[in-house]
């Protein structure tokens, strides 16, 4: 009977320590089982995520289309716009040579300008000398002439008085 109890003492204590070992195990399933379902639940969060990240994903894949689209719709007018751009820059470039051109010219006939003024003015001056000397002449041609006139006059009414007074 000792013996018999000691098998049950024995079994007592083992059916004690199962019952320990079974809790620690339930304990242990309820831990795995909270974190398998935090686990299953962030699963669920990061699947989630996941898709509102793929649709970002697609969406910007659309908005990166539609620029590199935009943007070779863009090169494509760029090069010509380039090429108008240099073709204005160079009808500019020779627009500004073109404009310095008529400066000269403007510069130059100015002074050829002035020069020819001082060359009227000096023949004005010349012109004017020249009339007054010539009216100075003139006068004095005029005065000769009136000069010789009466002296002639003067002749022949001489004459004439002398012939007169040959006649009387």
């Amino acid at each position: 009977m000792d013996a018999i109890k000691k098998k049950m003492q024995a079994m007592k204590l083992e059916k004690d320590n199962a019952i320990d070992k079974a809790g620690t195990w339930e304990a242990q399933a309820r831990d795995a089982n909270s974190k398998a379902d935090k686990l299953i639940e962030e699963l669920r969060d990061l699947e989630k995520e996941l898709v509102l990240v793929e649709a970002d994903l697609v969406s910007n894949k659309e908005h990166l289309e539609k620029a590199n689209h935009e943007l070779e719709e863009k090169e494509k007018l760029l090069t010509p716009t380039e090429s108008k751009v240099a073709t204005l820059d160079r009808k500019v470039q020779q627009i500004e040579e073109d404009l310095e051109k008529p400066e000269e010219r403007s510069t130059s006939a100015q002074q050829i300008l002035l020069k020819a003024t001082q060359a009227a003015d000096e023949n004005n001056r010349l012109s004017t000398a020249i009339l007054f000397l010539n009216n100075n002449e003139t006068q004095k041609l005029l005065l000769k002439a009136h000069i010789n006139k009466k002296a002639h006059l003067q002749k022949l009414l001489h004459n004439c008085t002398s012939a007169a007074i040959k006649l009387i």
